[in-house]
């Protein structure tokens, strides 16, 4: 298999060379990959070129096993799957498939009803084809009164009555090997763009008696590739709307699926529910009857059945059955909610085991934590976890209780069953069952408004006051 990955994308304008813009979770290398490994391939070889050292390294990363191969001169199609079979030469006996590493929408079913045909008709050179609405810039698909593929022109290269033809090229290839090496050394750059065409393989099978397909694709989507960001965001809308859809009919509920984004690495289980305003990115798993949404981004997560995640955003976190979070809520990378637990509205955890039953209900941060189960952890209360040079844990035991607005300065334990008392900030372990006092004791200071502020409406109200509680003692004398 030969996937072309050498190109520029010059319309793109970035930096990011094109094939590793991504839509649906993975990059568009990626995607073709994908639809390639489902086939279960001997080889992968990936021809590669601008931005090489960017498109090495995420080759490495998703696809270890594929072979890379530099194309140093971008002489065109033709040149780019030479130079893969030169340094990569393939069995002369087997079947070569070369695909486009930008076409994110092919199917390794479509990939697999070519390969069949090719080898069904024996063919020497297959090519995938679609009809399309507008066929301005691909390459024509011309056939005989028999209906065989006899040449594929270029769309710079075509005659007018060629032009009319709406049967395209897709770029997606079978070869017999042992013919592709031999045509590939005889391919000429007499064209208008100097380079060698891997179309003018199909020229010269017809010249030498070679059977030559023409594979039409079911849906003529699949073959589009992308060239600028107008492209990139139009195919993702595409496979997103195709995500979602089979998910709906595997059995998950999903409320608006025009506002509900899921990636292909996603995975969800019958009866789960997707409310609007939903993104699901990355390695997502979600349970059975979990609830998820509105407003909700959760990217790597782990979602337990029964749980609901509304108006949140959570990354790498484990959500346990029948936990809920939200609204507002912000879980970050190694949070864990055990069953039944609670991370309420405006609640931020990091790097925390929330035991099962436990809750953190409202305005709190919770980092570098492990909690145990039935604890209470009160409104606005704050885990001091960094001193400013390193980060410290604080374990809290089962069924603590921490009383509203207290600061737990890490590294600190509070023994199972204690209480800390509103307003506290607590610097020292806690024994079980004890409670524990941290802070100053309250001091009024009388008159102070009236000497420090003057004539201000505080002040005005405390003289106002002051003299009804007056008036009062005076009529009950």
């Amino acid at each position: 298999m030969v996937v072309l990955a050498a190109g520029e994308g010059t319309r793109m304008r970035s930096a990011t060379p094109k094939v590793l813009h991504r839509i649906g979770g993975r990059s568009l290398l990626g995607h073709a990959l994908a639809a390639v490994d489902g086939l279960g391939p001997g080889r992968v070889v990936v021809v590669i070129g601008h931005g090489r050292d960017a498109v090495r390294e995420h080759l490495a990363a998703i696809a270890p096993a594929a072979f890379a191969v530099v194309q140093e001169q971008r002489n065109g199609t033709g040149h780019a799957v030479r130079v893969a079979c030169e340094e990569v030469p393939p069995d002369p006996a087997a079947i070569v498939l070369v695909v486009c590493g930008d076409t994110p929408l092919l199917r390794t079913q479509t990939l697999a009803t070519l390969l069949a045909e090719h080898e069904r008709e024996r063919a020497a050179v297959s090519v995938l084809t679609a009809a399309v609405a507008d066929p301005t810039g691909y390459g024509r698909i011309v056939r005989d009164s028999s209906g065989r593929v006899t040449q594929i022109v270029e769309h710079r290269e075509a005659t007018a009555q060629q032009l009319a033809i709406d049967e395209v090229n897709s770029g997606v290839y079978a070869f017999h090997a042992g013919f592709l090496t031999q045509a590939l050394g005889r391919l000429s750059t007499a064209n208008s763009q100097g380079e060698q065409y891997l179309t003018d393989v199909v020229g010269l099978a017809r010249a030498a008696g070679e059977t030559v397909l023409g594979v039409r694709a079911h849906d003529a989507r699949e073959i589009l590739g992308v060239n600028d960001r107008v492209q990139l965001a139009a195919l993702g809308a595409e496979l997103n709307r195709r995500v979602v859809e089979d998910w709906m009919r595997a059995g998950v509920t999903v409320i608006d699926p025009a506002s509900t984004w899921i990636d292909v690495g996603v995975h969800l289980e019958p009866d789960a529910v997707v409310c609007p305003n939903t993104q699901l990115h990355g390695a997502t798993r979600v349970a059975a009857g979990a609830v998820i949404g509105p407003g909700t981004t959760l990217t790597d997560c782990l979602v337990g059945p029964g749980a609901e995640v509304l108006s949140s955003y959570a990354t790498q976190a484990e959500i346990g059955a029948g936990a809920h979070v939200g609204p507002f809520s912000f879980l970050r990378p190694g949070t864990r909610l055990g069953p039944d637990a609670k991370a309420g509205a405006f609640v931020e955890i990091k790097n925390s085991i929330v035991g099962a039953g436990s809750k953190v209900p409202h305005l709190s941060y919770v980092g570098d934590a492990e909690i145990g189960v039935g604890v209470n952890i009160g409104a606005a209360t704050v885990f001091v976890n960094y001193d400013g040079v390193a980060k410290h844990r604080t374990t809290v035991g089962d069924h603590v209780r921490v009383g509203s607005d207290t600061m737990l300065v890490a590294p600190l334990t509070l023994g199972a069953g204690s209480y800390t008392a509103a307003g506290s900030v607590i610097t020292q372990d806690v024994p079980p069952g004890a409670l524990a006092v941290g802070r100053g004791t309250q001091r009024n200071i009388e008159g102070w408004v009236e000497r420090k502020r003057p004539g201000s409406a505080a002040a005005t109200a405390a003289a106002a006051a002051e003299k009804s509680t007056t008036d009062d003692l005076e009529r009950a004398e």
